[in-house]
């Protein structure tokens, strides 16, 4: 898969889980393993987003 389908499909995940703009970091790292991307890359698409990620648990966010 393209690095571009990848980012939208990651997009329409994270808006599809956040809710009120929020998701929790076990949401998000979840979410991170399911999509086999790094943390980093879930913490930047939230980011621009503008989806804010809450009771982080390890700092990776």
């Amino acid at each position: 898969m393209r690095q571009e389908e990848i980012r939208k499909e990651l997009k329409e995940a994270l808006l599809k889980v956040a809710k009120a703009g929020r998701i929790t970091c076990t949401e998000a790292r979840r979410l991170a393993e399911k999509k086999n991307v790094s943390y980093r890359e879930i913490g930047k698409t939230a980011d621009e987003l503008n989806i804010k990620i809450t009771n982080c648990e390890l700092g990776c966010f």
